[in-house]
């Protein structure tokens, strides 16, 4: 039965038939993919997303959701149209399922380096804010993956802050995120440097590229990335050494990713927006936006690598860490 749910584990047949026994039961409870679903649906509480994390079909996700209820005789989850939330058995499951899976990780990690200490296998759960997701770690992930196949491999986009409480939560091995504001219960490490510039639609009768006043340029309808977020914090922190109050401001938007904001300004040639100059490539090269230059305001910020303080990362995190520091450098 071992051999069967982790066939790469032939090496624990040294143990005596009692021991093996009572590893196999343990590790076929914790290889049930229908832990695995329900871990999903509920750290997404969203069937949509769990079946694409899991890359399976939403009628899957809710078989196996309704497989667990039908064999503890409980509600896990409370289904009201599209909404999902946690039934107080189903917060006790995720707990559960949560402890298995990290049990399972740690074991799968200490097995392989029996056998081989250079081999990497299990899952790495990744999570990074916005800039970093779209525009940093995609092109890094094919090279991860090509080099260590047995590593499941997941990214999560948020912003900083909800890095920050998955991490601490744990939901993710390792995250990636920007801005000035540190938790003390986590740990962090230089990345890369970044720059956010202002930003405005290159329709604008040759005025995108002609420099600003600070006050000039706040006295446009601005668009923002939301609460929350390591760019907005950025910005508000460089404004406060002005005196200025970003509530003082003339806000058009608040916006959850960047290129939602890219594609308001190419629509609102009056509007301003901030984001990262590694975000804008592609727009500056076709013309559809202008970086406006604002007297008096440089937005430099780090890109920086967190996981949480006193336990270091998981084999997988490290070799990803690696990876990154090669390609980036």
């Amino acid at each position: 039965m071992l051999l069967r749910c982790f066939p790469e584990l032939a090496l624990i047949s040294q143990l005596d038939s009692s021991s093996a026994g009572r590893y196999s039961c343990v590790l076929c409870g914790m290889s049930d993919f229908r832990l695995r679903v329900f871990a999903a649906v509920a750290r997404h509480l969203s069937f949509t997303k769990a079946g694409q994390e899991l890359f399976i079909s939403q009628p899957a996700v809710t078989k196996h959701i309704r497989e667990l209820e039908a064999e503890y005789s409980q509600r896990l989850l409370e289904r009201r149209g599209s909404r999902v939330t946690l039934t107080e058995a189903g917060r006790l499951l995720q707990a559960h399922a949560e402890t298995v899976a990290a049990a399972q990780q740690a074991l799968t990690e200490q097995l392989l380096a029996l056998r081989n200490p250079n081999e990497t296998a299990g899952r790495l759960r990744l999570g990074a804010s916005t800039t970093l997701s779209q525009y940093v770690l995609p092109g890094l992930l094919p090279a991860f993956q090509a080099r260590y196949p047995q590593v499941q491999l997941s990214l999560r986009n948020a912003n900083s802050e909800q890095i920050a409480e998955a991490l601490l939560r744990g939901e993710l091995d390792l995250g990636f995120v920007e801005g000035r504001t540190k938790s003390r219960d986590l740990h962090y490490e230089l990345l890369l440097p970044d720059e956010l510039v202002a930003v405005r639609s290159a329709r604008t009768n040759g005025l995108a590229h002609t420099p600003l006043t600070l006050a000039e340029a706040l006295a446009h309808p601005l668009v923002l990335r939301e609460r929350g977020s390591g760019t907005l914090e950025i910005l508000e922190f460089a404004l406060r050494a002005q005196h200025i109050k970003l509530s003082a401001l003339p806000v058009a938007i608040y916006l959850d990713n960047t290129e939602a904001i890219k594609s308001y300004l190419e629509a609102a040639p009056e509007a301003l927006g901030f984001v990262s100059r590694r975000a804008l490539d592609r727009e500056l090269a076709a013309g559809a936006l202008s970086v406006v230059p604002i007297v008096g305001l440089h937005l430099s910020r780090q890109f920086e690598a967190v996981w949480v303080q006193g336990q270091p990362p998981i084999r997988a995190a490290q070799r990803f860490m690696s990876l990154v520091r090669e390609q980036l450098q």
